[in-house]
């Protein structure tokens, strides 16, 4: 049902795709399962507890170096299952100046 209301093409991994998550702050890190991902999002299985976790923004680390990652927003849960939306860029930060801009 979850994966019906996400809007765009998506890529199916058959068995998942290993990751990780990192806190925004770096102070909790877990591993994951990337089970499918579209532009706008994935749907991830979690390895271990999230309890205490703050999962309202988080990194989503695809390479074991680190150098491959997305930043994401909590979407939905669903048992071990989340959805997360993937934030881009400089998107708050670059309507935050051109409304400064504006103001002036």
């Amino acid at each position: 049902m979850t994966s019906d209301r996400r809007q765009g093409a998506r890529v199916t991994f058959e068995r998942g795709i290993p990751a990780q998550m990192m806190g925004i702050d770096g102070t909790w890190r877990r591993g994951c399962l990337v089970h499918d991902v579209s532009d706008t999002g994935a749907k991830l299985t979690i390895e271990g507890s999230v309890q205490g976790l703050n999962l309202k923004e988080f990194f989503l680390l695809l390479s074991s170096t680190g150098l491959a990652y997305r930043r994401c927003a909590l979407s939905w849960v669903n048992g071990e299952q989340i959805g997360v939306t993937f934030i881009k860029q400089g998107a708050g930060k670059k309507k935050t100046a051109r409304g400064a801009l504006a103001g002036s």
